[in-house]
């Protein structure tokens, strides 16, 4: 088992030594913007690789990446929205679906068994966190997702 873990920690660590990265939740992590921290966050019931990228809006978003090297959630806090059709990926839609249901103004909240996405803020002062609950790892707590 803990070959295993290694093997996907140093897969990670592959994909930051490549170049710079950007993802979309549930995907593997692709070439983009430049972190401006990445920290490695180990325990003995799992693993995650934390990236911290400052967009040039002043937003900065941290993307959670499991030893498989999916992003399994992602947060945004700052002046500006990010692009959440980028951060969220082939999950954009349900995100567009639920928020158009969910109707006007305030704070959003989805939560399905495949996606939950919880959003607010006012002008210049956004924040926000979307995950796969599916593909949290074992043992990690929501709590860290921040």
């Amino acid at each position: 088992m803990r070959e295993l873990a290694a093997a996907g920690a140093l897969c990670v660590g592959l994909l930051m030594v490549h170049g710079p990265t950007r993802a979309a939740l549930g995907e593997a992590p692709t070439a983009d913007r430049q972190p401006i921290k990445t920290s490695r966050h180990v325990a003995d019931e799992w693993q995650y690789v934390l990236r911290e990228i400052q967009l040039e809006s002043g937003t900065l978003v941290r993307e959670y990446v499991s030893v498989k090297g999916t992003v399994f959630a992602v947060t945004w806090q700052g002046p500006f929205l990010p692009d959440l059709r980028q951060l969220l990926g082939r999950h954009f839609t349900a995100y567009t679906d639920a928020a158009q249901k969910a109707g006007g103004r305030g704070p959003l909240y989805i939560d399905s068994p495949e996606l939950v996405v919880q959003s607010g803020g006012r002008m210049r002062a956004f924040s926000g966190r979307a995950y796969l609950p599916q593909e949290i790892p074992e043992n990690f707590s929501l709590d860290h997702i921040q």
